[in-house]
C-alpha cells in the first residue's frame, strides 16, 4: 500500500531543535522524528529488526572506514580538515539513527538500557578495583563473583 500523502518538506533548523529549544535532542524526540520521517517515505514495510540491524552494520563499516588507516588519532582529531570531521558526523549520525530505529522497532526503551547498563557496569567495574594507569581491572575474590553473577553478558559495555 502505498502513501498517498505529500511528504514532508526538509526539516528547517527550528524543527530540529529539541524541547529545550536549545538544538538537542532526546532519544525520545530523535526516535519520533525518525518513525515520522520512515512512515512519510512508507519505508515501515521494509524495517524489520533483521534490516535495521544490517543497515546499521554497514553503516558501522563505513564509520570505520574513516579510521582504517589513520592510526591512533588525538581525541578532538586537531589534525583533520574540516571536511573529514563533517564526513565523520554524518556517518556517526546514520549509526545513531539506525540504532534509534531498532531499539524502536524492537520496543527497547534505549536510553534506560543505556543506563541501566551503565549501572550494571559501574557493580561489575568498580572504581576501587581499577588501577587508574594502566586502566585494567585488579582480581578480588570477594567482588568477582558477585559482578559476574550480575552482568548478563561478557561484553565491557564500552568501558
Amino acid at each position: 500500500m502505498r502513501n498517498t500523502q505529500t511528504a514532508a518538506p526538509p526539516l528547517n533548523r527550528e524543527e530540529m531543535k529539541g524541547a529545550s529549544g536549545q538544538g538537542g535532542l532526546t532519544l525520545e524526540e530523535l526516535k519520533e522524528k525518525m518513525a515520522n520521517f520512515a512512515k512519510e517515505r512508507d519505508w515501515d514495510q521494509f524495517h524489520s529488526p533483521r534490516n535495521l540491524l544490517l543497515a546499521l552494520v554497514g553503516e558501522v563499516g563505513e564509520l570505520s572506514e574513516i579510521f582504517q588507516w589513520k592510526g591512533e588519532v588525538p581525541r578532538g582529531l586537531p589534525d583533520w580538515e574540516e571536511q573529514e570531521k563533517l564526513h565523520l558526523g554524518e556517518e556517526l549520525s546514520d549509526v545513531l539513527l539506525y540504532l534509534v530505529q531498532l531499539s524502536d522497532i524492537c520496543g527497547i526503551d534505549l536510553a534506560k538500557a543505556a543506563l541501566r547498563k551503565l549501572e550494571l557496569n559501574a557493580i561489575k567495574y568498580p572504581i576501587s578495583l581499577c588501577n587508574q594507569k594502566h586502566n585494567q581491572i585488579k582480581t578480588s575474590p570477594e567482588t568477582a563473583p558477585a559482578a559476574t553473577n550480575i552482568a548478563t553478558s561478557t561484553d565491557n559495555g564500552g568501558v
